[in-house]
Formats: structure tokens, C-alpha cells, sequence
């Protein structure tokens, strides 16, 4: 269906909806790069100008990638929940921000819509909304979820603790994590990217994780990021795995360049019930996204990268994950070119995720051959704490020795919590006062558990 809109004596043509969404996307170098982006700011207004006027209800009967084509598009529409959408199937793309933006539509009236939208239309608000509407309805969504502990909760803020190594040497990582234990860090998941996907290295990593969270009865979770085929022979050979993870894109070709497919995720879902290792809560899965995978495989069908971002969302959702989090200023400056740019995908990822019922966190993060800095991850670090963002990175220094890339510290968890009074989940913070390094006010003590800790260290 094709679409215009005019301003003025211009008339500005859409072909069709697909279009419609790129054009209306603020600017960013993988759209410019795939050949999807608007030519003008002007063309871009008539886009977001069109898009408002666009019923909700369109995006049900036009899909952006056709439906025998896709298993995504497939899911998409097959899961979805008339009954749920009812409440605003009568509404604008525009009639829809502003109620999103209203007092009545609070955190339970957003939960009770979740399943009633589709990743494309709240990727479609998103795109006619300021920076701080992204960040205000963010705020209002609360998504709890829970393995050995709580996330997710009001006036809770989480980090996963990630002390990667290049060698994957065992000591090295027992190092670095125990120095984030000691900041408060990991209670959403003490989460390794190995650096290969050796299954014995792997094992062994599984191995010493859960000798360290038995040992000290801490109320969290470990993950090792290797691919999710990987985990699933170490399931079935007895290694002691927790969380479940793998990466995930918003099309059915992007997903076949990550090796994986909706049947494998179910197979890892069925997997991870067998081991039954959480002690309050059975979500295991952990999923990871970021804006540019599609075009980067060359698998965006025509769609604009942050469109493709929200699908994915939509497979996450599927499997009910604990954790999910967009590694978003990973993939480099061709997708997303500077500060302001990786800003901006921050908080529509976030705000798209959470509306969908995600427990979605943030790598908040740069690679060093973007026009971005650590000063830009400050400000983009305040942001997400503000809209309530689930949990952060926390990697020694900001500094990730294996992975060659710049995100959160340590310290910064510790900021955060301090300027915006969050508290880590209320499990691992009892944890903490008992180990003597937080005191009840949530204030961090001088270490006195920490030679306890540092006893623990391998020997190699």
C-alpha cells in the first residue's frame, strides 16, 4: 500500500509501509549504509507526520516481511492477542504515543496490553517520540523476573558482573570477578563471553562459576555466552549451566547467520527445564540483540535496522527469558556512528523491549573506532538508570580486555545506585550485608569479607 503525505506545495511518496517506517527513522549510518534512510530532515517530518496518521490496526495487515517467507513474521502474527489490543485497536500511531504518555497509562495497564502489540508498532511510536518520552514511558514499566534471585523490581537497579579473559585462564576470571563481587556487581548474572567455543574450556568455566556461587550461597545466576548448541551438549553431559544464552536478530535469515532457528531456541527451553536450577523462579534464558545484525548479514529484507531490533524482541518474548539485553554500540560506527546516535538507539531499544514485556538491560558501550567516548557513556549511563533500565555491564576498568571494546565499570553500578537511589536485586543485597559489604542503607562498607573471597582463587 502506498502512502504521502504533503507539506506545503510538496507531496513526499511512500511505497509502502516498509518504506514508510525507514523514512520516519532519526538518522543513523546503517540505514544511510543499506540505502533505507529519508534524503532529507524534510522528507523524515512528512515521514513521522505520515506514520502518526497510520491506524495501529495496519500493522496486522501489512507485513514487512511476508509471512511465508519469515518464521518471525510468522510468530508475530500468530502470537498475537486480539483480545489484549482491543483496548487500542481504534487508535493512531499518534493517538497511541500520546496515551502512552498520559497518567491513566500506568505500569499494570501496560502490562496487561504486552502480548496485544507487535514489535512494529511500538518501533512505529518510537519513532515520532522525543528522547525524554522514550525515557517517561520506560520508567512506568515494571518486567520482574526470577532464577535465584529478583530483577527487575522498582527502585532496583542490577549489573551482570563480566570478568572476560583472553585466554579464558581461570584464575584470571576468578580474579576479576571477586573484585566485582566486592563493588556490589552480578546480581542479574555472572555472565563470561569465552573466548572460543571449545566445549571442555567452556565446562571448566561452568564449573568454577557454580564452585563460587555454591561455595558462598550467593543468590545469583551464572552464564557462560558460548552458542546455544554448545550449552546444549553440556546439558546433557551433566555440566552444572544456569542460565541459557544466545544472540538473536529480527528475521529469519539474520537468526540462520547466528546458527540458530526458533525449533533449536525450544529445544535450549526444553533443556534448561530438565536442569531445574533456579531456586524462586524457572526463567533461564538470556538473550542478547543490537541494532545493525540484520544488515550486517545482509538480512533486513528492506527493513531499517531499529524496526529489525524490535522483531527480535518479539522472539525473546516467545521464550520467557530472565535477562535480555542490546549490546548497542557493539557492532560499530557503519551501524551507529557516534555518541548521539548510540544514545539514541539506547533508549528506543529500551523503551521497545519494555513495552513488549522484556527484562530488558543495556550494554551500554562503544567500540574505539567510533566517534563516541567515555563521556558520552556517562551521560547515556544516567539515562537508562532514569528509564528504569533492568541491569548494566559491569567489566573491570570499562575496559573489556577480550572482547576489545568500551562499556560500564564496576564504579559505575556503584554511581548509579548512589545518584539515583537504587539498590541492587533485595536477595543479593541481604547477601551483601551479610558479607559485610554493604551495610543496611545500602551503603558499601570496607570489605570485611573480602580475604574470604580472595582465598577462593584457583591455583592456575
Amino acid at each position: 500500500m502506498m502512502y504521502k503525505h504533503i507539506i506545503g506545495k510538496q507531496t513526499f511518496i511512500f511505497q509502502d509501509l516498509k518504506a514508510l517506517l525507514a523514512k520516519a527513522s532519526p538518522f543513523r549510518s546503517g540505514d544511510a549504509l543499506a540505502g533505507l534512510t529519508a534524503i532529507s530532515y524534510q522528507e523524515r517530518v512528512a515521514a513521522q507526520m505520515c506514520l502518526a496518521d497510520i491506524p495501529l490496526k495496519q500493522f496486522l495487515v501489512e507485513s514487512l516481511i511476508p509471512y511465508e517467507k519469515d518464521e518471525i513474521t510468522r510468530l508475530i502474527l500468530d502470537t498475537h492477542d486480539l483480545n489484549a489490543f482491543q483496548k487500542i485497536n481504534s487508535f493512531t500511531v499518534g493517538e497511541f504515543r500520546d496515551w502512552l504518555l498520559c497518567d491513566a497509562c500506568d505500569a499494570l495497564t501496560i502490562h496487561e496490553l504486552k502480548n496485544g502489540l507487535t514489535p512494529e508498532m511500538v518501533a512505529a511510536v518510537s519513532k515520532i517520540m522525543r528522547n525524554q518520552d522514550l525515557i517517561l514511558v520506560a520508567q512506568k514499566c515494571e518486567v520482574v523476573t526470577k532464577f535465584r534471585n529478583t530483577i527487575g523490581l522498582k527502585g532496583r537497579f542490577s549489573s551482570r558482573l563480566q570478568p572476560n579473559h583472553p585466554t579464558d585462564n581461570l584464575k584470571g576470571i576468578a580474579a576479576s570477578m571477586i573484585d566485582g563481587l566486592l563493588y556490589g556487581c552480578g546480581d542479574a548474572v555472572i555472565g563470561i563471553n569465552p573466548a572460543s567455543d571449545n566445549p571442555e574450556a567452556v565446562a571448566g568455566i561452568c564449573n568454577m562459576l557454580d564452585h563460587v556461587i555454591q561455595t558462598f550461597e550467593i543468590p545469583t545466576q551464572s552464564c557462560v555466552l558460548t552458542h546455544v548448541t554448545t550449552t546444549i551438549q553440556l546439558i546433557n553431559k551433566g555440566i552444572p549451566v544456569d542460565l541459557i544464552f544466545q544472540s538473536i536478530g529480527g528475521t529469519e535469515s539474520t537468526n540462520q547467520s547466528f546458527g540458530v532457528s526458533l525449533s533449536i531456541l525450544k529445544e535450549a527451553v526444553e533443556a534448561g527445564r530438565s536442569l531445574n536450577r533456579g531456586t524462586i523462579g524457572n526463567q533461564y534464558m538470556y538473550f542478547e540483540t543490537g541494532q545493525g545484525s540484520s544488515l550486517s548479514a545482509n538480512a533486513h529484507h528492506g527493513v531499517d535496522q531499529q524496526t529489525c531490533e524490535a522483531r527480535a524482541y518479539a522472539v525473546a518474548r516467545h521464550f520467557n527469558p530472565f535477562l535480555v539485553n542490546s549490546v548497542v554500540g557493539f557492532i560499530g560506527p557503519e551501524y551507529l556512528y557516534d555518541g548521539k546516535q548510540i544514545t539514541r538507539a539506547a533508549l528506543e531499544d529500551h523503551f521497545c523491549a519494555k513495552l513488549l514485556g522484556l527484562p530488558m538491560g543495556m550494554d551500554i558501550c562503544y567500540t574505539n573506532h567510533s566517534e563516541a567516548d567515555q563521556d558520552d557513556m556517562d551521560n547515556l549511563l544516567v539515562l537508562m538508570g532514569t528509564a528504569g533500565c533492568n541491569f548494566i555491564m559491569g567489566v573491570p576498568g570499562a575496559d573489556d580486555i577480550m572482547l576489545s571494546y568500551q562499556s560500564t565499570s564496576y564504579h559505575d553500578i556503584l554511581v548509579v545506585r548512589k545518584m539515583l537511589g537504587l539498590l541492587p536485586a533485595p536477595e543479593f543485597e541481604n547477601w551483601l550485608v551479610k558479607m559485610g559489604l554493604q551495610d543496611n542503607s545500602g551503603k558499601p562498607l570496607h570489605p570485611i569479607g573480602y580475604q574470604t573471597l580472595l582465598n577462593y582463587l584457583p591455583n592456575e
